[in-house]
C-alpha cells in the first residue's frame, strides 16, 4: 500500500534547515495527487479547526489546484473554500463547510512531488506520499 501525505499533515511541517528564519509554509510541487474517501466526522473536523493554520490550506489548494484538474477523477472535485471560516448566528459551523474541509484535509493525497522551503528554495520529496525531511550534514 501507498502511503499519502494528506493536506493536514502539511499543515503541521516547516522546513529546519540551519539559518531558515521563513520555513513555513512549505509550498508543494505536486507530481501526483489522489483521492481517498474516509468517513465523514463532523465533530472531527470541528476539533481540528483550532489546531490548524487556515490559510496554508488556502495556500496548499491553491498549489495543487491545477494537479487536482487533472488526476482526480470527473466526479471527484477539489472544493471552493470560503476566505475565513466563520461560525453562524447559532455558533456552529455550517455544515457544507465541515464537509469540504474534511475533504481537502483528510481525502485529498499528495503522493509524488516536492515540499520546498520558502526561506531557502530546498526541496524536500515526496515519494509515495512520504515527505522526506531529512536535512544534509550543512544544513543542521
Amino acid at each position: 500500500e501507498i502511503f499519502k501525505m494528506r493536506l493536514l499533515t502539511h499543515n503541521y511541517m516547516q522546513s529546519t534547515v540551519k539559518g531558515t528564519e521563513n520555513g513555513y509554509p512549505l509550498q508543494i510541487e505536486a507530481d501526483k495527487i489522489e483521492y481517498e474517501e474516509s468517513p465523514f466526522d463532523p465533530d472531527f473536523v470541528i476539533a481540528l479547526i483550532p489546531k490548524i493554520e487556515y490559510k496554508t490550506i488556502l495556500f496548499a489548494v491553491q498549489q495543487i489546484a491545477e494537479r487536482c484538474s487533472t488526476d482526480l477523477p470527473s466526479e471527484i472535485q477539489l472544493p471552493d473554500l470560503p476566505e475565513t471560516i466563520e461560525k453562524d448566528d447559532n455558533s456552529e459551523y455550517d455544515k457544507e463547510l465541515l464537509k469540504k474541509l474534511h475533504v481537502v484535509l483528510l481525502d485529498i493525497h499528495v503522493v509524488q512531488g516536492h515540499l520546498v522551503c520558502p526561506g531557502t528554495g530546498r526541496r524536500f520529496k515526496i515519494t509515495q506520499g512520504i515527505p522526506n525531511m531529512i536535512l544534509h550534514e550543512d544544513e543542521i
